[in-house]
């Protein structure tokens, strides 16, 4: 046998080995130290058994099944196997991901809140959905649908606003030509020789503002004064209005009282008046019928009719 043939011996016989120790390390530290769980999505994406299961980017485990759920077949059940001690947890979210662009699929499972209370082994996982290839290739296509619509109806926008500017731009080379440069010059002539003919009298009525304005507030100040002065006599006098009418509610108090006491004799007088009224009012019908009973004690004997 050759060197070459030895050496590429050596280096085959090298890697198997290599590879044999790698595959029983791995055997050795996921096999007795895993726990099982399992999620549902609706989109799978290509996921596989043997997939990497991802703890916050971190390759925590395996994906061992990918089938519909046997409850609900429009769900697709995912059983996976991490390692213990994993703190997931009520808050984690289980959903499709990847590794790298280049990689297949992955199940990414996030660090959900170190509160929230860790799950126990064969619980399932919160998940969420991931947009699909479909969906994002249907909502590019309704965006572009849309651009071709909105660059149809800019274009027409921007011809109309070209034209306005135009016209914007002729109307301003009209403004800014000479006739009218010269004429707008004329009239700031004008406005100056105005402002320089009229600033004394602008200057004479600012003095008689201000003069105005002091007097204004000299005269507030004296209306402020007087109402300070007047304010203490006009409280004694509604201090002194307050007491007399506090008195004038005691007294009528008291009369109402005495009325209430003497409600009983005021009857009783009424009563005496009603009879006193009655009695005279007899009288009265008595010297009417016989007026003679005034002077007399005893009534006249009736005359006798003649026969």
């Amino acid at each position: 046998m050759s060197t070459e043939s030895k050496v590429g011996a050596l280096v085959l016989g090298s890697v198997a080995v290599l590879a044999f120790a790698i595959i029983r390390l791995l055997g050795a530290q996921l096999s007795g130290h895993v726990v099982p769980y399992h999620t549902y999505l609706q989109y799978a994406g290509g996921l596989e058994p043997g997939a990497a299961v991802l703890f916050g980017g971190i390759s925590v485990g395996r994906v061992t099944a990918v089938r519909p759920a046997a409850a609900d077949p429009t769900k697709i059940e995912i059983q996976l196997d991490v390692m213990e001690n994993t703190p997931l947890n009520e808050k984690s979210v289980a959903k499709l991901g990847f590794i790298s662009v280049m990689s297949g699929a992955a199940l990414s499972v996030t660090t959900g809140s170190n509160d929230a209370k860790r799950l126990p082994a064969g619980s399932e996982i919160p998940s969420q959905e991931a947009a699909s290839l479909d969906a994002i290739t249907a909502k590019m296509a309704g965006v572009a649908d849309n651009a071709n619509g909105l660059i149809t109806e800019v274009r027409s926008e921007l011809q109309g606003v070209s034209g306005d500017a135009h016209t914007l731009l002729a109307n301003l080379n009209t403004v800014t030509g000479k006739d009218n440069q010269r004429k707008v010059q004329g009239a700031l002539d004008n406005v100056n020789a105005m402002l320089a003919t009229e600033r004394p009298k602008i200057d004479r009525l600012t003095d008689q503002l201000n003069a105005l304005s002091l007097h204004a507030d000299e005269t507030v100040q004296n209306v402020n004064g007087t109402v300070s002065d007047m304010r203490q006599p006009i409280r004694e006098d509604l201090a002194e209005l307050q007491k007399t009418l506090l008195q004038t509610k005691a007294l009528l108090g008291d009369m109402q009282a005495m009325v209430r006491a003497n409600d009983y004799k005021i009857n009783d007088t009424i009563e005496n008046l009603r009879m006193a009224t009655d009695n005279l009012g007899q009288l009265t019908d008595s010297v009417k019928q016989q007026p003679w009973s005034l002077i007399r004690i005893k009534q006249p004997i009736d005359r006798q009719v003649p026969k």
